[in-house]
């Protein structure tokens, strides 16, 4: 059964990055708005972030599909949610009124900094989530070559 939800939890993280760095890419310049309405990096960094993370997100999710070095993946996939956790933190602490620009660079979909946040604490426990089931996997099956070993 731990099987069949590390590989559900998989999948479902890998498409919702997927998703969100596909989206972002189509838009690189509305994505780089959304980022300097943050008001946390220089201007110039507005457009580093917007050209390299949607890559980074797509990147990560194709390699938590492909099942391989799952590890790395949620090491990047986790790490981007903790930032983007601190970042919305920091947006809501400040009182600004913006649109997270996660899945909608174009701003169709007006999603508060709020609701943003808790969106990545649920991404958050998936990560968590996979990273355990993973170990536990592989535990598991340590455990049986153990004892094929010894018999």
């Amino acid at each position: 059964m731990k099987r069949f939800f590390y590989h559900l939890f998989r999948l479902i993280l890998a498409l919702i990055f997927i998703y969100a760095g596909a989206v972002k890419m189509q838009d690189v310049v509305a994505f780089a708005s959304h980022v300097a309405a943050y008001q946390i990096l220089p201007y110039a960094m507005n457009y580093l972030v917007a050209a390299t993370l949607p890559y980074m997100e797509f990147l990560a999710g194709i390699i938590l599909l492909l099942n391989a070095r799952v590890r790395p993946a949620l090491v990047v996939v986790g790490s981007m949610t903790l930032v983007f956790m601190v970042a919305l933190i920091s947006v809501l602490l400040r009182g600004l009124d913006i649109d997270c620009g996660c899945f909608d660079p174009s701003g169709g979909q007006d999603v508060t900094a709020g609701v943003a946040l808790l969106r990545d604490v649920g991404l958050m426990i998936l990560v968590l989530l996979i990273w355990w089931l993973r170990a536990s996997e592989r535990k598991a099956e340590r455990g049986t070559r153990d004892e094929e070993t010894y018999s």
